[in-house]
């Protein structure tokens, strides 16, 4: 009986995931059994593979980590996600737990702390990297813009992430899925919760909350 942990690796970056491979393949009780470049991808080798754990960055092009984790603990609610990450900020581990996965660790991390997490949450335990839950603590004054953040929905919170970064509506959509209408009432309604009127000052929250 095979009996190996079967992963699915979920990075755009080539390399990057040949180090996760090359990390995981030390171990004899683990073995990636795909991977992928785009969350799209991920969600149809997810059906195909129906893999123990799912290894998945955030920040990447098209739909992005938060949406993929959504779409597929919308698919299988007993999906085995952990987050391996650049982002340390809190308001990313929060939106990531709740969007669905099981942990959250970063890319700082020393690297068994990888084949740890990923044998944690095979077993059916949660695994969040010591302290990171709370890394960041926001200066004097920017409690209330967070209160605002966490006000967002998650669909929001994609959007306000890219327009943040200086992405047009039409980009947003492109890397979205969406229509541009869409995105343009998101915007509409994200800018009357945060109470800012422009894209720079959605760039100004974005900075000061560490989100950019």
């Amino acid at each position: 009986m095979d009996t190996k942990i079967r992963v699915l690796l979920v990075d755009d970056h080539a390399v990057v995931r040949a180090g996760f491979r090359l990390l995981l393949a030390s171990v004899d009780a683990i073995e990636v059994v795909a991977e992928a470049a785009r969350c799209e991808e991920a969600c149809r080798l997810y059906e195909d593979c129906r893999p123990d754990v799912v290894v998945m960055d955030l920040s990447m092009p098209g739909i992005g980590g938060l949406e993929g984790i959504r779409r597929i603990v919308a698919r299988d609610p007993d999906a085995k996600i952990l987050v391996f990450s650049i982002h340390d900020e809190k308001v990313y581990v929060d939106r990531a737990l709740a969007a669905g996965a099981k942990g959250y660790i970063t890319k700082n991390s020393a690297p068994e702390m990888l084949i740890t997490a990923v044998r944690e949450i095979a077993g059916g335990n949660g695994f969040i990297e010591a302290g990171l839950k709370a890394a960041y603590a926001p200066p004097s004054g920017e409690n209330g813009r967070q209160s605002l953040l966490a006000a967002l929905s998650p669909k929001e919170f994609d959007v306000f992430r890219l327009l943040a970064k200086g992405l047009t509506t039409h980009d947003a959509a492109n890397e979205l899925c969406l229509g541009v209408k869409t995105v343009a009432n998101y915007s509409t309604q994200i800018k009357a919760k945060l109470k800012v009127n422009t894209a720079a000052e959605l760039a100004r929250i974005a900075i000061d909350l560490k989100i950019l």
